[in-house]
């Protein structure tokens, strides 16, 4: 996708270490673990110092406009990549690049049929033990409040608006994770169910981030556009997907990509955690996601958890033991309505004591809106 600064911010793009608070700390969509948002960057970091020193050694013109384009292709031909990893210092010769490759819940190169790094996770290879008992219990609570929760349908043409607030790490490079300051962050989604490339757009530090799909060279926007699905979720789409829990889980574990070495449940928690965070969907639907992740191997409740407001609640988490960390839903104790996410450590490594916040954001408003960039008639700031 490329995602480009509107309005006199475009001017910093020419400061190369001077982006960190330039790029959305968006969420998102379809996010990796903690693991494996650190190793995606770890390849992009190597893959910038690897343009920026040959940048230094040529720096005319033409060498900078050739090295974007080659890392426009590079990000822009492959399957969905699901990241949510975006405040890192990088030269301005990629930054446009890698804007595209960390904005919002979609990223660069959505599209079937195109190649993965991964591999899709078996049908229904959820494991038969499913979440703990109070887990299961308390999703089976949630759920019957998300059924009885009345929701709009939303029209092709209009746009769903998520406003939270949140943080994320900015610890240097591979070192002792620090968590960056709490700021706001207001997302628009489009809701056409055609192929698009204008997915939506971020306003994110004072300045506005489109989202669009990135257009491999070569390629017609109209071969590269990009239609409802798994890799953009609008409310039609998400009304066509299966409520009973069981069907919907096997959908699920079919349409997500998994990493070799990495745990496809834990893949698929995280599917559905994107997918509660940031969209409108009918009350069935949300109902089914709930009581589908309490078929999920591992799934627990933690009985206390902080999201990014302050707001004290009730958590249904999962461990990612392979990197260490855990990923905590947080849901209101009294009405159980959703708050927020945050990812912490789950036991000390090299780069972080156990308890430790990785990120954390947490939704302050969520409306219908009908244009891009529209604000709800009623918004009120927190």
């Amino acid at each position: 996708m490329n995602s480009t600064p509107v309005g006199p911010e475009k001017e910093q793009l020419n400061e190369p270490r001077g982006l960190e608070g330039l790029l959305p700390a968006g969420p998102a969509e379809q996010v990796l673990s903690p693991g494996r948002r650190a190793h995606h960057k770890d390849v992009l970091m190597q893959l910038i110092d690897n343009d920026s020193a040959s940048h230094r050694a040529n720096p005319n013109p033409d060498h900078s406009e050739s090295a974007g384009c080659s890392s426009r292709r590079r990000f822009g031909g492959g399957d969905l990549y699901r990241m949510r990893e975006r405040r890192w210092a990088r030269p301005a010769l990629v930054a446009g690049v890698v804007a595209a490759a960390l904005a919002a819940g979609l990223t660069v190169g959505i599209g079937p049929g195109r190649g993965a790094d991964g591999t899709a996770a078996r049908p229904g290879a959820s494991s038969a033990a499913g979440g703990s008992r109070s887990a299961v219990v308390t999703l089976d609570r949630i759920a019957a409040v998300a059924m009885r929760t009345g929701v709009e349908p939303v029209d092709d043409g209009q746009f769903v608006y998520v406003r939270s607030t949140g943080a994320d790490n900015e610890g240097v490079f591979d070192g002792p994770v620090k968590l960056g300051k709490m700021h706001e962050r207001q997302v628009w989604f489009s809701q056409r169910q055609e192929p698009v490339t204008d997915v939506g757009l971020i306003r994110e530090n004072g300045q506005d981030w489109p989202i669009e799909v990135g257009v491999p060279d070569g390629m017609s926007p109209k071969d590269a556009a990009v239609p409802a699905g798994f890799d953009r979720p609008t409310y039609a789409w998400l009304a066509s997907l299966p409520t009973d829990p069981e069907a919907l889980l096997k959908t699920l574990y079919a349409n997500t990509r998994v990493e070799k070495g990495d745990d496809r449940d834990q893949e698929v928690f995280d599917r559905i955690g994107d997918l509660i965070s940031e969209q409108v969907m009918p009350s069935a639907t949300a109902a089914a996601f709930y009581k589908a992740t309490a078929r999920i191997a591992g799934v627990t409740k933690v009985a206390d958890a902080v999201d990014a407001a302050g707001r004290h609640g009730i958590a249904i988490a999962r461990e990612d033991t392979r990197h260490a960390t855990r990923t905590e839903w947080i849901f209101d104790p009294r009405t159980l309505d959703y708050l927020g996410v945050r990812t912490v450590f789950s036991r000390d490594t090299a780069r972080a004591k156990a308890g430790t916040v990785y990120d954390t954001s947490a939704v302050m408003e969520r409306a219908v809106v009908n244009k891009r960039g529209q604000e709800p008639a009623n918004h009120r700031r927190a």
